[in-house]
């Protein structure tokens, strides 16, 4: 398995709890529903320098993104908000086989320096090498972190972004019925 990642900003402040609600409650339950996605989870940066919203996906392949299920269910249906996405990044990773549920009293932490920023945090870093579509940053170190460990965000290295969830960890009901099969 795959580490999908789907980044953007959005710059109309107008729509976008519109936008917003047509990602979570549309959006991400269409790409779960297709062959081949496992996991769909959003997030919100809490840090600066970097895009606002990623969307972190568990997904079997490239092939997965290339078929005519994704294309029908859910890839690139931004038409109505397309003009207002900005600062949009995706990126294929393999290292981790399924990104980590974030729960609400967490946060996800990424850094593409290395490992050692999340490591001074007191995290256990997985790592991530880019292999499709963009390939940048070629590489990226994920952790989650309990909300009380991260501590101030302001003064975090540039580096290491914060990102709260927006949604729980959708899962497709076929990994639902093969994990209680076990």
């Amino acid at each position: 398995m795959m580490i999908y990642t789907v980044e953007c900003s959005f710059a109309d402040p107008h729509s976008e709890a519109e936008w917003n609600a047509f990602y979570n409650l549309d959006k991400l339950p269409a790409l779960i529903s297709v062959s081949g996605f496992h996991t769909s989870q959003r997030f919100k940066a809490l840090s600066a320098g970097c895009p606002v919203y990623l969307a972190l996906h568990s997904i079997d392949s490239l092939d997965t993104l290339t078929g005519e299920e994704y294309s029908q269910k859910g890839g690139g249906n931004f038409a109505r908000w397309q003009q207002h996405i900005t600062d949009w990044h995706r990126n294929l990773y393999e290292g981790i086989e399924r990104a980590p549920a974030v729960g609400e009293t967490e946060y996800l932490v990424l850094s593409t320096t290395g490992p050692q920023p999340l490591r001074e945090l007191g995290l256990t870093p997985f790592a991530m090498r880019a292999v499709a579509m963009e390939k940048f940053p070629e590489h990226r170190w994920l952790a989650k972190a309990g909300r009380d460990m991260i501590g101030d965000i302001g003064h975090l290295p540039d580096d290491v972004h914060v990102y709260a969830p927006m949604t729980p960890q959708l899962t497709n009901g076929d990994d639902v019925a093969s994990a209680s099969a076990r």
